[in-house]
């Protein structure tokens, strides 16, 4: 939710279609702006007219990326946890990438709870040409269980991967959706859509879903996003095919 947006609606006594209307938009595309904190509207100007307040503090990231440099200005957003990064912005990750789409979550399992129709969607982004890979933990390894004995929670680790791996069995034969096993990211996840990238480092004894999020934008060879993608590569060569998912890998 883009706070500072919605709490300068508020003073001004501005509904979404009021504002949107001031500014030539549509209802949704406010509520996009108010949704998503990485959206920066190229209206903005407009916006913080009609509000009687200053642009770069409804919207302080369009100041940070035109002045930062180095590493530091491929960082879009953070999130103290990955619940705290809004679903609407996962979905437009999946939804907006063409090329290549990698979960590199030790289980994936929030995605069947938290994204609607998400078979399909990745269906349709497969049909279109999208490459889209799931590196998952083995249910059965000794790295599992020892995770599984930290949490101590009724929905083990090897059951949430397991689940996953029926989801995506359920699939049934489609060249372009692959999946590998490895053990090597049980402490952190990264999740790439095109030239986004969503990270999530996991902390003592916190589940995947209390871990600190990143959301990645790549700018720069080298950079953060790169080093991230790089770990992600070095896991998929590294892995070991799924049986009896997509292509059959």
């Amino acid at each position: 939710m883009n706070v500072a947006l919605r709490d300068a609606m508020t003073r001004a006594g501005m509904t979404r279609m009021g504002l949107a209307s001031k500014v030539g938009v549509s209802g949704k595309t406010v509520d996009r702006w108010l949704s998503d904190t990485s959206r920066v509207p190229h209206r903005r100007a407009e916006i913080a007219e009609a509000l009687e307040v200053s642009a770069d503090m409804l919207w302080p990231q369009a100041v940070q990326a035109a002045f930062k440099t180095g590493p530091g200005r491929e960082i879009l957003d953070v999130y103290p946890s990955r619940n705290e990064c809004p679903s609407i912005v996962w979905a437009r990750l999946i939804d907006g990438a063409t090329r290549q789409i990698t979960f590199a979550g030790y289980t994936n399992y929030f995605l069947w709870q938290e994204q609607a129709r998400i078979a399909d969607r990745l269906r349709a982004k497969v049909e279109a040409g999208c490459q889209v890979r799931f590196i998952l933990g083995e249910p059965e390894s000794e790295v599992t269980r020892r995770r599984e004995q930290v949490e101590d929670v009724p929905l083990t680790v090897g059951t949430r991967i397991r689940i996953t791996l029926d989801q995506l069995a359920k699939l049934g034969p489609l060249p372009g959706l692959e999946a590998r096993f490895s053990d090597a990211h049980i402490a952190l996840s990264v999740f790439r859509f095109d030239d986004r990238m969503l990270v999530s480092q996991h902390i003592a004894k916190r589940l995947g879903h209390d871990s600190p999020t990143f959301l990645l934008r790549r700018l720069q060879t080298g950079g953060l996003f790169d080093q991230y993608a790089h770990h992600v590569d070095a896991l998929w060569e590294g892995g070991r095919p799924v049986p009896d998912v997509g292509g059959g890998s």
